[in-house]
């Protein structure tokens, strides 16, 4: 095959593999809700939605294939600071957040609207029971039905937002319903955890186009055809979906459960048979992705063991902690995760850009981290109750973003210090 033709089929093809990757079924909850309440500005919100999601994650994408690995782009802040890190990160993508939030959504949107009154715990056991033997056996069964899913989940989608921008459910409304359409935004794209996800995709990616034969600057360019690729679709679905969320304004305000919004929306435009097909390939998305969460879990904290404590030990471990944590319920995951969230994205975000540039002087990494990170305990001790209302100062402070000036003031300074010499 030609070499041209060769790298434009493999950029397509890794580009949908990181489509799959980050959009998770879950991810379907976030756009609709926030189209809801940002209301005729809605266009503004999705563009911070976008960018807080999609943008970032493909930088943290960029920042890995120039690093060569997740652990390069952390590795500069110290080996205990580098590892409470990436713990953190795996346990917010993981069984703290994303691993429940898998079952609370396939209970919410896959059996509530079908089947009324079934027990949220019983469910939670039998969730997990199915991700455990399946996470145990690494059954090749989740390998296809994955294969499969993506693109069935995909084709549902479109053919709903196609059907609500040709018939919309209700005009654009005049009203905001939230106070910062911009914060509003970036929260909704940290709540995907998909810069957090990156760490672990990004890597993986970069794998799969070294199978694939493509080395040096071939492959660099390969990854951000692929990125490009998975970009583009993400933006299409994402814009439908903020899109279809606006036109049921006259229909509901914020007091909404997303979960609630998204099965209007889709029993609104394709019926009674739209909620079935939406809930089995939910149900089924969800799982899969459950499953992948649970097996990279338990892999990274069964090596950070150095194997003392075994994968399939660690499997059930997750399992049970998830299934608890999703008896919390969407909503109340969600509302968990946004201070949990504001704390670890900063210094993770500031890792990822310095890592796209050639920094030699580790003190740069580690005072930016730490002002990042800083500023970040002080706004979650400021939502706890604290008076700490000086931080309102901050440049940036209302969009949630007042850490990034001490972040950038904390890097120059570790400019000033001078690397201690290696012993040779």
């Amino acid at each position: 095959m030609d070499p041209i033709r060769r790298q434009r089929r493999d950029m397509c093809v890794i580009g949908f593999a990181l489509f799959s990757m980050f959009f998770g079924a879950g991810n379907v909850i976030f756009p609709p809700y926030l189209g809801l309440g940002c209301g005729r500005e809605w266009a503004l919100g999705f563009l911070c939605y976008y960018l807080a999601d999609i943008g970032l994650a493909l930088m943290a994408i960029f920042a890995i294939v120039r690093s060569g690995s997740s652990q390069a782009i952390t590795r500069p802040i110290g080996h205990r600071a580098s590892t409470l890190l990436m713990s953190a990160i795996v346990l917010c993508i993981g069984p703290l957040l994303a691993i429940p939030r898998t079952a609370a959504t396939t209970y919410e949107m896959s059996l509530a609207p079908l089947v009324s009154g079934f027990s949220p715990v019983l469910f939670s056991v039998l969730f997990f029971l199915v991700i455990l033997l399946l996470c145990l056996r690494e059954s090749a069964v989740v390998d296809i039905v994955g294969k499969v899913l993506t693109p069935a989940l995909l084709a549902g989608l479109l053919i709903l937002i196609v059907k609500g921008v040709l018939d919309p459910i209700g005009p654009v409304p005049d009203r905001v319903l939230v106070e910062s359409v911009v914060r509003t935004g970036v929260e909704a794209g940290y709540q995907t955890m998909d810069v957090l996800a990156a760490a672990v995709f990004g890597i993986l990616i970069l794998d799969s186009a070294r199978e694939k034969g493509h080395t040096g600057r071939d492959q660099g360019r390969v990854v951000a055809g692929a990125a490009a690729v998975a970009g583009i679709a993400l933006l299409v679905v994402y814009l439908g979906l903020t899109y279809l969320g606006v036109t049921t304004s006259r229909f509901f305000d914020l007091t909404v459960l997303r979960t609630f919004l998204m099965v209007s929306i889709v029993r609104n435009l394709l019926g009674g048979w739209g909620i079935v097909l939406f809930s089995v390939v939910v149900a089924l998305a969800c799982i899969t992705t459950a499953v992948a969460l649970v097996s990279s879990a338990a892999a990274y904290f069964s090596a950070l063991s150095r194997r003392r404590v075994s994968y399939k030990a660690l499997v059930v471990v997750i399992c049970l902690f998830s299934a608890v944590v999703s008896n919390f319920g969407l909503e109340q995951i969600v509302s968990i995760a946004a201070p949990i969230l504001d704390v670890v994205y900063p210094p993770t975000l500031v890792l990822i850009v310095l890592a796209l540039f050639p920094i030699p002087n580790h003190w740069v990494h580690r005072l930016a981290a730490l002002g990042a990170v800083a500023v970040s305990l002080l706004g979650a001790a400021r939502s706890l109750g604290a008076p700490l209302d000086a931080l309102d100062a901050l440049p940036l402070s209302a969009y949630g973003f007042g850490w990034v000036l001490p972040a950038a003031v904390c890097g120059l300074l570790g400019l000033l210090i001078r690397p201690r010499p290696r012993n040779v």
